[in-house]
């Protein structure tokens, strides 16, 4: 009962960092699923790739949440969308298998290298500065080839890439939250899907999962994500949120840390 009381917690933070950044929640579940994977006794050699796919199977929901809030407000620029999910298709069943071929030592050490690099981000600020304009259908489709696969290699939505590089290309930020809460569902999807494959038949998983995707966490993380990706969404129409970003970047330093000495 704790577990899944923490599961659905989990969901709610999830949720609202989900419509409030554009990240899709994976920073955060992918750690605190890791955590709770390893309390209960599941394999260390599995447990990061549950996670991982575990967190894109949850964002397919929170991401359709926080796509119908943000479209309800006219922000999201489906043009841009559908060259970057071109792209995203390939390269998230690529960045499934560059992760399959990693030990669950290993996955954990680069994950906690890709939290602290967004910790530094995030902490500090640091944007892009907008030097360019969209570009045309090939290098939408190549950027998503990359959002993908490093996406799917992280356990998450894609918005800590997609945000930047819409940033840099001269896309108000509100905008860029939007179309990379759009960018994000194809990622969850292809990611999801892939994650199962990937680890369907593994004699190490625990009962409950297909592949590398755990349903109990799942479940729990979803009955509340898709009410607080909307609470998310309205936050980032209406508070600064350079606090919230630096108290967010502290934690991502903390499990950043936590994983590379583990």
């Amino acid at each position: 009962m704790v577990t899944l009381l923490m599961y659905v917690a989990l969901g709610g933070v999830a949720g609202t960092l989900a419509g409030l950044f554009g990240i899709g929640g994976g920073l955060v579940i992918v750690p605190v699923l890791v955590f709770s994977f390893s309390a209960q006794g599941i394999s260390p050699e599995v447990l990061t790739h549950l996670a991982v796919g575990t967190s894109l199977a949850t964002i397919v929901v929170t991401s359709v949440s926080s796509i119908k809030a943000h479209h309800g407000r006219g922000a999201v620029r489906w043009d841009w969308f559908t060259g970057i999910a071109i792209g995203i298709v390939f390269g998230t069943v690529l960045g499934v298998k560059t992760a399959g071929m990693m030990s669950g030592e290993l996955l954990q050490k680069v994950i906690g290298i890709f939290a602290l690099l967004i910790a530094v981000q995030m902490g500090f600020g640091l944007k892009p500065k907008p030097g360019r304009t969209i570009p045309g259908r090939p290098g939408l489709i190549g950027t998503g080839g990359f959002i993908g696969w490093a996406s799917a290699i992280f356990g998450i939505g894609g918005g800590s890439l997609t945000v930047p590089f819409l940033s840099w290309c001269n896309v108000k930020m509100q905008t860029a939250v939007a179309t990379s809460a759009a960018v994000g569902l194809p990622i969850a999807i292809v990611g999801a899907l892939a994650n199962i494959e990937e680890g369907w038949g593994h004699p190490l998983l625990p009962e409950y999962a297909t592949g590398y995707v755990y349903w109990p966490a799942f479940i729990g993380i979803v009955s509340t994500s898709v009410i607080f990706a909307k609470v998310g969404a309205k936050l980032a129409h209406s508070l600064p949120s350079d606090t919230l970003k630096r108290i967010f970047a502290v934690m991502l330093l903390l499990i950043g840390i936590r994983f590379l000495l583990s």
